[in-house]
């Protein structure tokens, strides 16, 4: 009879998988360090190349490994980027169907307290690309590609903010949730006409959080923040009805 997957023993490339990976929580290996050799692989594993070609193949795949072939070749720790850290579950989530209701309960917790730790760390160059985000916005779009443009600008603004978080949980998450209001929201709804308030309440609140951090007041940066994420939950919720309305009419014509 086959055996239940639950009671299926590890293979041993999974093992080799795991063992390269308490390597690295435990401070071992750092991006850039090399591993062992294939010989010396073996003989620490007592298994074959094919296995340890394998376990490398599946750290490769992984984005924790980069594999140079050649003389000089082997596999050299790498750093996973974030693109590669989130796709998969991206693509899990598309099959979840998450609204955009569920995107903003947990926006309105997350980005406050983002915007919060950020006071006092952007550069010069970071005003500069905010403020090149908003002034992007300031004009009426006069095409569905230029309204396209202004929304991924103001999604961008808030990128900025997440990658000079220092606390790693917080700018994932709040990256994360940025594409999937990417995915999720914009996307779907570019072709419905453009909501003007909407526009205007995100420029008001990106022009007046600019200021907020440059004052360093990190009471008002919290507060504007949790304002504008309640703003756009409900501008979102409007939309979604919005679309519902359409929709049923469509279906009845």
């Amino acid at each position: 009879m086959p055996v239940p997957p639950a009671s299926r023993r590890p293979k041993r490339a999974d093992l080799i998988v795991a063992e390269v990976k308490r390597w690295i929580m435990a401070g071992q290996l750092a991006p850039g360090d090399r591993l062992p050799n294939e010989k010396e692989l073996m003989e620490r594993f007592a298994c074959s190349k094919g296995t340890i070609r394998e376990a490398l193949k599946s750290l490769e795949v992984q984005g924790l490994v980069r594999i140079k072939t050649g003389p000089k070749g082997g596999a050299t720790l790498g750093s996973v980027s974030f693109e590669h850290a989130t796709d998969l579950l991206r693509n899990y989530l598309h099959f979840q169907s998450p609204s955009g209701a569920d995107l903003y309960a947990l926006r309105k917790l997350v980005e406050p307290e983002l915007a919060a730790a950020v006071v006092g760390r952007l550069e010069a160059a970071d005003f500069a690309r905010l403020e090149d985000l908003v002034a992007l916005c300031a004009a009426p779009p006069r095409t569905p590609e230029e309204r396209q443009a202004q929304r991924m600008a103001e999604l961008d603004f808030h990128t900025v903010l997440a990658r000079r978080c220092d606390n790693p949980l917080l700018s994932l998450v709040c990256r994360f949730l940025n594409d999937l209001v990417r995915d999720l929201v914009v996307y779907k709804k570019a072709l419905y006409p453009e909501q003007t308030e909407f526009s205007r309440s995100n420029l008001r609140y990106h022009t007046d959080l600019i200021a907020a951090y440059r004052a360093e007041d990190e009471g008002a940066v919290r507060r504007l923040m949790a304002e504008h994420m309640q703003e756009a939950e409900r501008f979102n919720h409007e939309m979604d009805a919005q679309i519902g309305r359409d929709g049923l009419l469509s279906a009845r014509t």
